[in-house]
């Protein structure tokens, strides 16, 4: 049986590809979206009120460069193999050099289901990975375009993505957590522990409900892509949790990690690359990141992932 969180999302995904009349209120997504960014923070933070002396600045570093790593490999496959046109190849390759907070989300609640210790500073591998593989690509496209008088727009474009909902939210709850520690957060408790599941339930839910409309149909015309986003996050997985291991990170950290490297932004990525990049076509990177990846991670990667590392553990 898979977990009750991934569980919601299934129902979601069967009633979207049903045409049920199941729908969540525009309103409702946006507060569940805003509390769960801002749980999540908050359960970063107040781990680190409690261990942070333990955070290995030098190991944050390490997996920034992974990010970094990710979409410069995945460009020429996209433009080789994918043969996507050079705009798309690259908003693909920020897509999946960035992350995915429902994805990071599902990992946290698995890792804890599993009894999988979790590091202080995991919280922050959402935060850094999320941003520099779409600074980098936009950088790249700018400096391959050629095109001159950018430097304002780019500016622009760049504090909109450090200033943006989710980056804001959750450091905004890392810096509260940290602050305030489990006494001044007693208030809010319930919701940062307990109601954390309600809310992933809830938003994943709403997240299967859009992936139908995403893939269902799936569009075979792109079917050199819909198999490069099946298959790039199992292979993708790997160097995260490699990594990992390599960081002597605990088990809850390695699922994480591995969690976010084969994961994708369906968030974050499309904003930025839409304002930045307007020869792209974002259907295609929705279709890849959140048709196909996300589901995949989801349902099957990411559960098996963490059945053997729990097996490791036990072993």
């Amino acid at each position: 049986m898979p977990d009750i969180v991934v569980a919601f999302f299934v129902l979601g995904l069967i009633a979207g590809i049903v045409k049920s009349d199941l729908k969540m209120p525009g309103q409702i997504y946006e507060i569940l979206t805003i509390l769960l960014m801002l749980s999540i923070g908050i359960k970063g933070g107040l781990a680190l009120y409690q261990d942070g002396d333990t955070v290995v600045w030098s190991h944050l570093l390490t997996i920034m460069l992974l990010g970094l790593l990710i979409p410069c490999v995945l460009l020429p496959l996209l433009r080789k193999i994918v043969k996507l046109p050079r705009a798309d190849a690259i908003s693909l390759a920020a897509h999946y050099g960035s992350v995915s907070a429902g994805t990071f989300a599902v990992a946290w609640a698995l890792a804890g289901s599993y009894n999988l210790t979790i590091a202080a500073d995991a919280t922050l591998y959402l935060v850094i990975l999320e941003l520099p593989a779409i600074v980098l690509m936009l950088a790249y496209h700018h400096w391959r375009s050629g095109q001159e008088g950018e430097g304002a727009r780019m500016s622009a474009i760049w504090h909109e993505a450090f200033t943006s909902r989710g980056v804001i939210l959750l450091m905004g709850g890392v810096v509260i957590g940290w602050l305030y520690g489990p006494a001044g957060l007693g208030s809010i408790e319930t919701l940062v522990t307990n109601g954390f599941t309600i809310l992933l339930a809830l938003f994943l839910l709403e997240m299967g409900l859009t992936t139908a409309k995403v893939c269902w149909p799936l569009p075979m015309a792109q079917w050199r892509l819909i198999i490069f986003a099946a298959l790039i996050p199992l292979i993708l997985i790997w160097p995260g949790v490699l990594l990992g291991f390599y960081l002597d990170l605990p088990l809850g950290s390695i699922l994480i990690l591995g969690a976010l490297s084969g994961s994708a932004s369906y968030i974050a990525a499309p904003a930025a690359i839409r304002a930045a990049i307007p020869d792209a076509d974002i259907a295609k990177a929705m279709l890849a990141a959140l048709g196909v990846t996300f589901p995949l991670n989801v349902i099957i990667y990411i559960p098996l992932l963490a059945r053997e590392l729990a097996a490791t553990q036990m072993g």
